[in-house]
């Protein structure tokens, strides 16, 4: 169920709700947890789904709790207010939603999870929790509110965050400003990166031989013309996929109980029908996917000759199916169960495939974590590995995966903050969870989405805003949205971040992610979408919901959806292969010394910590203002180092030495900063 938040403005007070039991509770710094319970519930509440906001008027549609908060200054710098909300009848379902004393609504959770849970900053005041029974069929509930200590999250990384250069597709192109949920990928043969929104789909080609890269686009929509009228027929939700290695791309539209689907080897000159997916599937959110066929399961040969498996996966309220394709997507195999109700709720990500061939959905609401469903044997089993920590939100996560195997799980969690955690054992286990965005300050964030690259690289691009607060507040919210990039070089270790439209809001206002009865701020849907080319750049798709006046209007007003792409133009890809090339001496130690006889001897160690060899390094040494003696080194390889010398006679008395790396600037390096060190020696 996606009940519908889009509309929640200045309160839900439509009628007067029933009490729970107990009425009211405390939490505070010394008295950190407060329970309650309600029901049993018969009568379900789902007028959400038509008003926005539920209806309370009739006896045992909804039940208060007031919740008193009691902290002090600076508590919520390492402190978070966590509400759970579960029942024990799994085919139940519960929503949540926390007022101020003002009516407003400061956080909601009303996905199919189970349990719901919410967080909020832990300020002092007076709350209401609203447990709404959405479909309660019989049950009752329990709650508890605990103030929660954060985590201690690791500090951001060192290198710096790769920055990015945006493209809007030409204003004549049909759907140029009907993008909402965009998919993009990328043929690493040609180098053409495809673009999907609503019924079109778009080809960009960059010339990297400018800077910044020039990009030509072009229409290359699906027809009857190009040999697929699927593509230009009317669609609940559109998805773009392109299989790396063998250039394949395919666009699929759903129809309802499957999907009309085409593919095309050559970027879009001419297209192929597929009978779209298997049966039986889903009727909402689906997703195609692909890559290497696993060793276990059904055999990899493919009686057309493609070399990877294809996944085709849709949701059906009370489960998911996935089918696998051995004919590089033309047919597909029977539908097969992923999860059921007693396992997750919620809308799935997209499916991403391993270079071994595991397969990976990801899923936002299994039980009180978000998680990914695994299969290792071709889509015939899959198994919920869920991610601790990872509490439930209203985005889908998505995954990314390394070139040896390892996963990067990105998602947005109860908090609405985003985060990252890696498995290196297939979903296994989960290791260095942590928050990322924060070195600037996101505190909402949307539509997450990930790439992995080299087995210790990947990005999560989401959009994301350093306001708080409740971000789906159409009337009262007012936060300005860019698109982030967040990447890791170390494993998911640390992350850096990067603003990829420092010049242009995204958006300006609220973003509705509560279903299709929003108000007009769900303009830009329900995700985006990120990719890499075959030089390891980052490349995202998403939908720009502020253009032209909205940019330079102090009101930002305005509501659109325009195609646009944002692609790394600096910093390292990833692909280490293709690191820029960085020249860097650095002066690592200097050591002074002084004999009975008035010698001073200055040791010195040089390396070259850049990744281009240095040739002609000179070093010098200064006793005082006065240059002692300079040593040229002939060559210094990537990571070697030297140690160098220099002996001189000296007057009684304390001496500062210098030494410094290329004293005359004769290199062009990265940083100029390291080249010098000085310490103080006494003559006696």
């Amino acid at each position: 169920m996606t009940a519908v938040i889009g509309l929640l403005t200045a309160g839900l007070t439509l009628g007067s709700a029933d009490a729970a039991t107990p009425t009211a509770g405390t939490v505070s710094d010394t008295s950190t947890s407060a329970t309650w319970s309600g029901g049993p519930f018969v009568a379900p509440n789902a007028t959400g789904n038509a008003l926005g906001t539920p209806d309370c008027s009739v006896p045992q549609s909804c039940d208060d709790f007031t919740l008193h908060v009691a902290t002090p200054a600076g508590y919520g710098t390492t402190h978070t207010l966590n509400i759970k909300v579960a029942w024990t009848n799994a085919a139940a379902d519960f929503d949540v939603y926390v007022l101020d004393r003002d009516g407003n609504v400061v956080g909601t959770s009303a996905s199919s999870a189970d349990p719901e849970q919410v967080g909020l900053p832990p300020d002092s005041g007076d709350y209401t929790v609203r447990v709404v029974p959405y479909a309660p069929l019989g049950s009752s509930y329990s709650a508890t509110a605990t103030l929660a200590t954060v985590p201690a999250n690791p500090a951001p990384g060192t290198d710096t965050p790769p920055s990015f250069a945006d493209y809007a597709a030409p204003s004549s192109f049909k759907d140029a400003n009907n993008a909402g949920e965009p998919s993009i990928g990328t043929n690493f043969s040609t180098g053409a990166t495809m673009y999907q929104a609503y019924l079109s789909t778009f080809k960009a080609s960059f010339d990297d031989s400018v800077t910044p890269a020039k990009a030509t686009w072009s229409d290359v929509s699906a027809s009857a013309a190009n040999g697929c009228p699927q593509g230009s027929t009317a669609s609940l939700d559109p998805i773009l996929f392109t299989d790396h290695q063998t250039g394949r791309t395919f666009e699929s539209q759903l129809s309802g109980v499957d999907s009309l689907t085409c593919y095309t080897d050559d970027d879009g000159t001419t297209w192929s029908p597929s009978t779209g997916g298997g049966i039986p599937s889903g009727v909402d959110h689906q997703t195609i996917g692909g890559g290497p066929f696993s060793s276990g399961g059904l055999g990899a040969v493919s009686p057309t000759g493609y070399k990877n498996a294809v996944y085709y996966c849709s949701q059906d309220i009370a489960t998911a199916f996935c089918a696998a394709s051995h004919t590089g997507g033309a047919t597909f195999e029977a539908g097969v169960p992923t999860y059921s109700l007693l396992d997750c709720g919620g809308l799935h990500g997209h499916i991403k495939v391993a270079p071994d061939g595991t397969a990976y959905l990801p899923n936002k609401g299994c039980g009180d974590s978000q998680a990914a469903v695994v299969s290792q044997d071709n889509g015939l089993s899959w198994n919920v590995s869920k991610v601790p920590g990872a509490t439930p939100g209203d985005s889908d996560p998505s995954i990314g995966v390394g070139a040896n195997g390892t996963v990067y799980f990105g998602y947005v969690g109860a908090d609405g903050k985003p985060g990252m955690a890696v498995s290196r054992d297939r979903g296994k286990t989960w290791t260095d969870r942590q928050t990322v965005g924060t070195s600037l300050g996101i505190q909402n964030a949307v539509f997450p989405t990930v790439v992995a690259g080299d087995d210790d690289r990947a990005s999560i691009a989401y959009l994301g805003t350093p306001t708080g607060g409740n971000y789906q507040d159409n009337a009262n919210f007012h936060g300005v949205w860019h698109l982030y990039v967040d990447t890791t070089y170390d494993g998911g270790k640390s992350w850096v971040t990067s603003d990829a439209t420092p010049g242009d809001p995204v958006q300006v206002g609220s973003i509705c992610t509560g279903g299709t009865t929003c108000g007009d701020d769900r303009n830009l849907l329900d995700f985006i979408d990120v990719t890499v080319d075959s030089h390891g750049r980052i490349t995202a798709g998403f939908a720009d919901g502020c253009i032209n006046a909205c940019v330079t209007d102090p009101n930002h007003s305005g509501r659109d959806a325009y195609a646009t792409i944002a692609r790394q133009s600096a910093g390292k890809p990833l692909f280490a292969k293709y690191d820029p090339a960085v020249t860097n001496a650095t002066l690592s130690s200097l050591g002074v010394a002084a004999a009975k006889s008035g010698s001073v001897s200055a040791t010195m160690l040089v390396k070259n910590t850049g990744t281009t060899t240095l040739t002609g390094v000179a070093t010098q040494v200064l006793d005082g203002t006065k240059a002692v003696g300079v040593v040229t080194t002939a060559s210094l390889a990537p990571g070697t180092s030297k140690t160098l010398s220099v002996t001189w006679k000296a007057a009684r008395g304390t001496h500062a030495v210098t030494s410094t790396v290329d004293p005359a600037n004769k290199i062009a390096e990265s940083n100029e900063g390291d080249n010098k060190l000085q310490k103080s020696v006494s003559v006696k």
